[in-house]
């Protein structure tokens, strides 16, 4: 999500036509190096000393396989230039240059098929399930590949009703067309880790040691991965920032919403309205997106990862963490002021509430069932300097964002002894912009994570306590993925999370390790059941 344009792309990144992303042969009009893959070659750039490789196709043109699951692309011959960024997924949003034909991925690398194994970093966008693409200029790899050494990569794929609207019941379970209907987004992104598996070596890069991070919808993404048998063995160490998948949507909600879309599209609900979305126009389909969501009652329809049977046998950390990944060692991580900008951005009244006020805007914007005067008397009594907004703020962030992440930190905490650590981190850094309003701010560790402080747009600013944060959270990710800990001589020994005493890197000018930061707000939420919210 990005209800603060924090991090929106500070330039207007044009992607040429389909010159440039075509399968076809290109001829080269520029010097640079080519590196051949799996399905032709491809011809990069080299910029500051880093390989850059951008708009490299890795899956086959969707549009004529909508709702189902990708293939790769068909060989080329000849060069195919890879110097600007491919098309993004259709979505709601204004990201630059949509287009169904989306699989495209980018790689920075110091080293091309020099024999050197360096680790691979995959990077997946955030923006929920329903928004974003893997270019916004924060995630730019440059100073991540120079800084540690690595391979980085960060990928486009289906979002929204294009990869995740659940049509298999409506169409007849019988109809193989719509069987992957509610998970092609995530399938794009198997597929995009077997292009890394296949071909990343030509890269510099090393198949067999692979680390997935990504903020808020990309955590969401990664942690629905680790419950999917078919990403099994194609990545090996993973970070989420801010963003959890606890629960997934079941078939029935996931039809419910179905239905409501083809109803805001004057399509029948049926079989036929289901393959009436087949041929219809791009731009028509996005205005499903409009429907009011029937499950949470408000808002445009929820489209994320369905617990099919298929391809998501079961929920990614419910009951309990996925055996298939309990080997996979795996860092957790939110920032302490998740809802300053999630809320606050898009509702400048939050930040002027009062005592009297509190309570009736508090109660549907903490997304768990518990009475708002509850929880208002034990924010107040543990921190009676708090305003009603600052109440507001800290107890939204507890209920709907921070609590996913320590639904999958207990549970990984509970996997049988032998199983791969976790690690804990919550980011207290707080942004300057405004006076320091917006706090310690979700997508504010993401410049962190690619070292990307300096940065035009970086909402840490470019000061030098932030460039000494973005080494210390860049510096954890790339010992994560060398070493497979994210210790390193920048930070205080950091601990795995385990459920006694629940240490956690707490991130900030100066960094500590602290038993269970904000234990009583955690047992306070602990009374009341948690389900990820849209599922």
């Amino acid at each position: 999500m990005r209800a603060m344009d924090v991090t929106r792309r500070s330039l207007l990144l044009t992607a040429a036509s389909g010159l440039v992303l075509a399968t076809g042969a290109q001829a080269a009009t520029v010097k640079g190096p080519v590196v051949k893959t799996g399905a032709g070659k491809v011809r990069g750039r080299t910029i500051n000393g880093v390989h850059v490789f951008k708009g490299v196709r890795y899956g086959a043109d969707t549009a004529g396989r909508r709702f189902q699951a990708p293939l790769p692309p068909a060989p080329w011959k000849g060069v195919v230039e890879a110097a600007e960024y491919g098309h993004a997924s259709p979505q709601g949003s204004n990201e630059a240059d949509q287009s169904e034909d989306c699989l495209f991925l980018n790689v920075w690398t110091r080293g091309l098929n020099d024999g050197v194994r360096r680790p691979v970093m995959v990077y997946i966008h955030g923006g929920a399930y329903a928004n974003g693409s893997g270019s916004d200029p924060l995630y730019d790899g440059t100073r991540l590949a120079l800084r540690g050494d690595v391979v980085v990569v960060t990928v486009n794929h289906r979002l929204n009703l294009f990869g995740y609207l659940y049509l298999a019941r409506l169409a007849g379970m019988e109809d193989e067309r719509f069987a992957d209907s509610g998970n092609a987004g995530q399938l794009d992104l198997i597929l995009a880790l077997r292009w890394v598996r296949d071909n990343i070596a030509a890269f510099g890069g090393d198949p067999g040691n692979v680390m997935l991070f990504g903020q808020s919808g990309g955590g969401a993404k990664i942690a629905t991965l680790m419950a999917m048998p078919a990403a099994r063995g194609l990545f090996h160490k993973v970070a989420t920032m801010s963003g959890q998948q606890v629960t997934a949507g079941g078939p029935r909600n996931a039809t419910a919403r179905a239905v409501a879309v083809l109803k805001q599209l004057d399509l029948s609900l049926d079989r036929a309205g289901a393959q009436g979305l087949l041929s219809l126009p791009v731009d028509r389909l996005k205005a499903g997106l409009k429907a009011i969501d029937p499950i949470a009652g408000s808002g445009g329809v929820y489209a994320g990862p369905v617990l099919d049977t298929i391809n998501l046998p079961r929920h990614p950390f419910f009951p309990d963490a996925p055996a298939l990944s309990a080997d996979i060692p795996m860092i957790i991580g939110n920032t302490h002021d998740e809802t300053r900008n999630l809320i606050g951005g898009g509702d400048p009244g939050t930040f002027a509430l009062t005592w009297e006020t509190l309570p009736e805007k508090l109660f549907p914007a903490m997304r768990v069932d518990i009475a708002p005067e509850v929880v208002i008397a034990e924010y107040r009594r543990l921190y009676p300097h708090y305003s009603a907004s600052d109440v507001f703020f800290a107890a939204t962030t507890a209920g709907r964002s921070w609590r996913g992440a320590v639904e999958e930190l207990e549970a990984r905490a509970r996997q049988p002894a032998g199983s791969a650590p976790t690690w804990a981190y919550q980011l207290d850094f707080r942004s300057p912009r405004d006076g320091g309003k917006w706090g310690a701010h979700h997508m504010l560790d993401i410049p962190l994570a690619f070292d990307n402080a300096e940065m035009a747009g970086s909402p840490t600013g470019d000061g030098a306590e932030a460039r000494r944060m973005a080494g210390r959270l860049a510096d954890a990710f790339i010992a994560l993925a060398r070493t497979g800990t994210p210790n390193h001589p920048g930070l205080p020994e950091w601990d795995p999370y385990e459920l006694t005493p629940r240490r956690t890197m707490v991130l900030n000018t100066e960094c500590r390790v602290e038993d269970d930061p904000r234990g009583a707000e955690r047992r306070l939420f602990a009374r009341v059941p948690f389900i990820q919210f849209g599922t």
